[in-house]
């Protein structure tokens, strides 16, 4: 007998195999294994941020452990009470030690005026900061932290070799003890008062900076 003869111009791979049909045929959009075989570029892949690019701050907030921005530092309360409150207490220390000097040597000294305003210019500063008020007031407090001073001594000389205290004349005959000074004073008394103004004007700054 003769054996049959494929038919012309069929591939030899669509002939049946073993007895299966189907066999050697691929069906189009059949599983292969690949669960993600076929998918386009930029399709879901199951993770919803792939393919976001970081935000603004994703590189610094890794770099910093991704806490928030430093807060800004408050500024410094302003302390000009207790500058004032500083320079009043040294006003009252260096008119006290003023006064004792001029009781004591009978004879004011340019120098101690100077001390007296730098004391309480610098004491003004130092605590008060950088108020530009604090150098004007520290000024008018040494003023009158001579002028007592000065009052002071005048009731130092005024009680010697007489029973009468220091404290009675200041408090209790404080016009007659300021016509007293009045009389004795002169140029150079006054000139005090401005050397100690300058200088309490200048330790307040030189504090401050």
């Amino acid at each position: 007998m003769s054996q049959p003869v494929p038919p012309p111009n069929q591939p030899y791979d669509s002939q049946p195999q073993d007895g299966n049909p189907y066999a050697g045929q691929q069906q189009p959009g059949a599983p292969t294994g690949n669960p993600f075989a076929g998918q386009q570029p930029g399709a879901p892949t199951g993770n919803p941020f792939a393919g976001q690019q970081p935000g603004p701050y994703g590189q610094q907030g890794a770099q910093f452990g991704g806490g928030t921005p430093f807060a800004p530092v408050a500024p410094a309360r302003d302390r000009v009470g207790l500058g004032l409150l500083a320079g009043v207490v040294a006003a009252v220390v260096a008119a006290a030690v003023y006064g004792a000097i001029i009781g004591g040597i009978e004879h004011e000294i340019g120098y101690a005026a100077v001390g007296v305003g730098f004391l309480v210019g610098f004491a003004s500063g130092k605590v008060g900061g950088r108020n530009p008020a604090l150098p004007v007031l520290s000024a008018v407090f040494a003023l009158i932290a001579v002028y007592f001073g000065q009052l002071l001594g005048e009731a130092m000389i005024a009680v010697k070799g007489t029973p009468v205290t220091v404290s009675e004349v200041f408090f209790d005959h404080f016009s007659e003890l300021n016509e007293l000074w009045k009389a004795d004073s002169n140029f150079i008394s006054y000139l005090f008062f401005a050397i100690a103004a300058v200088a309490a004007f200048s330790g307040a700054k030189k504090a401050s900076d």
